[in-house]
């Protein structure tokens, strides 16, 4: 400190100013929080100018100690970019969706649900039962995105996205909702039909098939089970349109609340 006293002294006599020479503000202690964020690449003159004299200390603010805050739930309202997804793309993202801990704690929630209402069903009672639906309902849900999410959009180059229309009317998202599972939008932005409900719940029905207790497996019950799966997959497409704008009105986080719903739907689309 006294060397910095004298410093400024001396720098004032030498400059013959006729006014008080005005000391510089204690220096603030330097940790790891105050680092200014921009510093001078040049080394420090042997005297310094009377302009250096006459300039602020505080011409450099310390850097932020915090991470800026990210909207995590932007995405669920602005929905996916609009950019081709590679096959690698398609695979992480199929993963991404069946190790969700929201999709995995509806999963399992649900299993427990259904196997306490109904401990007679073909799963069983107590916790093997639970444990059969569990596995059951888990399994479907990965063959699912296998085939929706990656196998058939990455044969056929299809979005796997859900693209809302924020703007439209309200007849206009919900036409475009219900219609999307039939004719949804390419990797090359144009429109074409949607393969992946089309052919993969088919696909899903043939395997569930092989390993769903109780189910039968004969063409008129395969083929009532694939109606009712196009029927209520719309359910997935409306929420996802409609619900951020209730969340937006009402300031509600409802991601949860969406997942769940969402894992309803599709889970009772493939009931036997």
């Amino acid at each position: 400190m006294l060397l910095v006293v004298f410093w400024a002294l001396s720098s004032a006599s030498l400059a013959g100013q006729t006014a008080p020479a005005v000391l510089p503000d204690a220096p603030q202690p330097r940790g790891a929080s105050q680092t200014p964020c921009h510093t001078s690449s040049s080394t420090s003159p042997a005297r310094p100018s009377a302009t250096a004299q006459t300039t602020s200390p505080a011409t450099s603010s310390p850097c932020p100690t915090h991470l800026p805050i990210v909207d995590w739930y932007a995405r669920f309202l602005n929905g996916p970019q609009v950019k081709p997804l590679t096959a690698k793309e398609k695979a992480w993202l199929a993963v991404r969706n069946v190790g969700d801990p929201f999709n995995l704690l509806t999963v399992f929630g649900e299993a427990g649900i259904s196997v306490a209402d109904n401990p007679h069903s073909p799963y069983g009672p107590g916790f093997p039962g639970y444990g059969r639906y569990a596995g059951v309902s888990f399994t479907q849900d990965l063959t699912g995105e296998f085939f929706g999410t990656f196998l058939i959009p990455s044969m056929t180059h299809q979005d796997p996205h859900y693209h809302r229309m924020p703007d439209a009317s309200i007849p206009r998202r919900f036409l475009h909702a219900v219609d999307q599972i039939v004719w949804t939008r390419g990797d090359n932005g144009r429109n074409m039909l949607n393969y992946a409900d089309l052919v993969g719940f088919a696909i899903d029905d043939e395997i569930s098939n092989l390993y769903v207790p109780g189910q039968q497996t004969n063409l008129p019950a395969s083929a009532s089970r694939y109606a009712i799966g196009l029927a209520t997959a719309p359910v997935d497409n409306l929420i996802t349109e409609f619900l951020p704008d209730v969340a937006r009105h009402i300031h509600v986080r409802v991601v949860l609340v969406q997942r769940i719903i969402n894992q309803v739907a599709k889970s009772n689309g493939g009931e036997p």
